[in-house]
């Protein structure tokens, strides 16, 4: 059985992977992770928002690699094994989004302006099954 190590920020739902923000109904002001009491937004004074299904692509803005264990809360694989992280801006929201990077993908495989997609991959199994986490994965553009 697989759980996700943060219920309700993702959905794999018929193997399309998305991550669940949450839109203003007053502007159209996307959120990520939900927003809740108030539209953040400066020009809105919404206060009522719907779940909404984010983009699963979109363009490498920024990355980095995390060499180190990050501190708790952050649940870790045992053993740590360093990481890259991607800034992703959405397509259809163009917000930036970041998450780790696919496992076996590094920085040195990634280039700003790279296509990326969302992806659900194991973080860690447990004795009550595997955990879950949301990801980003370098697309081949067509053509290439």
């Amino acid at each position: 059985m697989s759980t996700p190590v943060l219920e309700g920020w993702f959905s794999d739902a018929g193997g399309q992977a998305h991550l669940i923000g949450s839109r203003c109904c007053k502007c159209g002001t996307y959120y990520f992770p939900k927003a809740g009491n108030f539209c953040r937004n400066p020009d809105c004074d919404g206060t009522e928002f719907e779940d909404a299904p984010l983009s699963r692509s979109g363009k490498l803005w920024s990355y980095t690699n995390a060499s180190y264990q990050p501190p708790a809360p952050y649940i870790a694989a045992e053993p740590f094994i360093p990481f890259a992280i991607a800034a992703v801006e959405l397509e259809r929201e163009r917000m930036v989004v970041l998450g780790q990077v696919i496992s076996g993908v590094g920085v040195d495989a990634l280039q700003v302006g790279m296509p990326m997609e969302l992806v659900i991959e194991t973080l860690s199994v447990e004795a009550g099954g595997e955990k879950t986490v949301w990801k980003w994965k370098p697309v081949a553009e067509q053509g290439s």
